[in-house]
């Protein structure tokens, strides 16, 4: 059995997900996060069932890369069932895409969400009325605590059963007249062919979706005339874009059964939520309170890593002289060096930082302030070049790049996606930001690495503005939704920092351990010694560094926290600060941030964008990586 969870993004669908899945998918109180599907097979009171979590959707028109990738999924594979995933909260916008989805055919629940924001709001619902109206279930729960969650599957399994097929909502006569007209005209043989019911073809053929047109033009091109005659007569009609006819009836329907359902007690003068943002997102005094939130945040990473990273140090390096006062020298005592250094990498450097940053992340996230600071810097974006949304991936960079190229689907300009992929890597991700405090932060200061933040928007700016000039299109104003501050739930926190740490333990960990070993085998055989000589002029020559750290780049590429772990190696001690000066430590760590991106990332651009886009964004990298070094250590 196939259960599609389909909802509009920040609706509660992921969070529901996570709940009958265990923890799988990135939830977060941010618009777009969810841009590629996960799927997972799941005991749900003994019946087993395979429930897939698709990408956040407003509608189902294929203009928006997530939707597509939505609606594809939808017809595309044999769903037994659909829950649409409603935020209660906003009900009225929320039944746009119910109703597109009823069109669908599919057998359908309705998952009532955020039950409890709706009540906070003063919003009063008739379930039993608006599950009547729609013709399918409706079942209110609250994902986040798990309510309602038996019943909403109670009902799934019902409908699955039955496999009840949603009855058709009329819209207005004139337009229903046309759509009848369109369906008409259409064969079951091309519905079949196209795994969608007649209406909603006519629907989308009505509303000029290229998509569909393209699909039907290929085979049956007099269907495809007529879609277009009657598409501009639809228009002549009512003096509007035909979209744009289909898509105000949609939202006066969904704005009648609202009416009809549901009704707001809503107090007098501004909530408290309101209040809050007149002061949070003010022109002024937003951009105060965002510095010294971003400020506490990585002060808080520093202070709980900075006693971590010493806590550990010491017992690890003093087993390691032990082992090498012990065994003198040779093979074996590299290797097992070299398997410590990758335990001690990951214990003592990744962790301490890791842990918090991924913790803090999620808790800003949640709480909704992420948004804010998208909306906050929007007028700064377009003024190097870029749209307000783009902070969106920007923000998930700074976990990981990776997921952060993938969220670039959330832009509706192919010019913002190709221009926000090229400046992601050099967002400091967790890795790279692993090695500014493991580094910097703990041999210079927290001032030093707060430093390299600064400077770290700064360059991005002056990039973002270079780069855009070879994109004369300007970049579309910023539509972003904000949604309401909700207050962490510490186990859903906790989930999603065990889930990051989990894909560290698992993947990137070993990766550290294999490649401290190989390093070892590498001063063994003084192969190391070759590497390094090849690349004296980059490191020795043009940033003045020792002739040691060429190796420990190269596997940095691997991963960005490799190179730190690679150095302590190289260097033959964790304590860099007796034999590099500042001016090197500095030099080292900014040519780290900003040389050719991780293979991941690397790998990411490509499937997204194709070979030239991930082949210029490792030369850009890597040119400005040199430079900004090179100005490093001459300053």
């Amino acid at each position: 059995m196939k259960i599609a969870l389909v909802g509009q993004p920040n609706s509660g669908k992921s969070t529901l997900f996570n709940v009958i899945a265990g923890f799988k998918a990135n939830t977060s109180n941010l618009p777009g996060t969810t841009v590629t599907f996960t799927e997972s097979r799941v005991n749900i009171g003994g019946r087993i069932a395979d429930v897939v979590d698709l990408p956040g959707t407003y509608s189902l028109s294929t203009g928006d890369l997530a939707e597509l990738e939505t609606l594809k999924y939808l017809i595309e594979n044999d769903i037994d069932v659909v829950i649409n995933v409603i935020d209660a909260s906003l009900l009225s916008r929320s039944l746009e895409l119910t109703l597109e989805l009823l069109d669908l055919g599919l057998p359908t629940v309705v998952a009532l969400n955020m039950m409890d924001e709706a009540e906070r709001k003063g919003i009063e619902i008739d379930v039993d009325k608006l599950s009547e109206m729609l013709g399918v279930p409706v079942v209110p729960v609250i994902a986040v605590h798990g309510k309602g969650i038996k019943k909403l599957f109670e009902a799934v399994f019902e409908t699955a059963r039955k496999n009840t097929v949603p009855r058709v909502i009329r819209y207005p006569a004139p337009v229903e007249e046309k759509i009848r007209e369109m369906e008409d005209s259409i064969s079951e043989e091309l519905a079949r062919k196209l795994k969608v019911t007649r209406r909603f073809l006519a629907v989308k053929l009505l509303e000029g979706d290229e998509f569909f047109l393209k699909k039907v033009k290929e085979e049956f091109p007099d269907i495809e005339n007529f879609a277009r005659t009657s598409l501009k007569e639809l228009e002549e009609k009512r003096g509007i874009p035909a979209d744009q006819v289909l898509h105000s009836e949609r939202h006066n329907l969904a704005m009648c059964i609202f009416e009809k359902t549901a009704r707001i007690k809503r107090k007098k003068g501004p909530t408290v939520e309101e209040k809050i943002d007149r002061v949070v997102m003010h022109h002024f005094w937003g951009y105060p309170i965002m510095a010294l939130v971003l400020l506490l945040f990585f002060y808080l990473i520093f202070s709980i890593g900075g006693p971590l990273e010493e806590f550990f140090l010491g017992p690890l390096d003093a087993l390691r002289d032990r082992l090498s006062g012990s065994m003198g020298s040779g093979l074996l005592l590299n290797l097992i060096d070299g398997f410590l250094q990758g335990i001690e990498g990951g214990l003592a450097v990744v962790l301490p930082y890791f842990v918090p940053l991924v913790f803090l992340m999620s808790f800003l996230e949640d709480l909704g302030y992420l948004p804010r600071i998208a909306f906050l810097l929007d007028t700064f974006m377009h003024k190097i070049g870029l749209h307000g949304k783009s902070v969106i991936p920007f923000i998930v960079g700074y976990g990981c790049n990776v997921p952060s190229i993938t969220a670039t689907r959330i832009l509706e300009s192919p010019r913002d996606r190709i221009l926000t992929a090229l400046l992601i890597p050099f967002i400091p991700c967790s890795a790279k930001t692993t090695v500014i405090l493991a580094l910097v932060a703990f041999y210079l200061g927290p001032l030093w690495a707060l430093g390299l933040y600064v400077t770290n928007i700064f360059v991005v700016a002056i990039l973002g503005r270079v780069i855009s000039g070879f994109f004369p299109t300007p970049s579309p104003g910023l539509i972003l939704e904000i949604p309401s501050y909700k207050l962490p739930s510490m186990k859903v926190t906790f989930l999603k920092t065990w889930l990051h740490l989990k894909t560290f333990i698992n993947f990137a960990w070993p990766i550290l351990i294999v490649g401290s070993i190989i390093m070892g085998f590498l001063q063994f055989l003084k192969v190391d010694l070759l590497i390094n000589a090849f690349f004296a002029p980059l490191t020795r020559g043009i940033l003045n560094l020792p002739g040691e750290v060429a190796t420990t780049l190269i596997f940095g590429i691997l991963r960005k926290e490799l190179s730190l772990i690679m150095l302590f190696q190289a260097l033959g001690t964790s304590h860099v600060s007796d034999i590099l000066t500042t001016k090197q430590i500095l030099t080292f760590t900014v040519f780290v941030i900003y040389y050719i991106p991780c293979l991941s990332t690397l790998a990411m651009l490509w499937r997204e964008f194709g070979k030239k886009i991930a082949l210029l964004s490792a030369l850009l990298n890597t040119g400005v990586a040199t430079l900004l070094a090179f100005l490093v250590r001459i300053l």
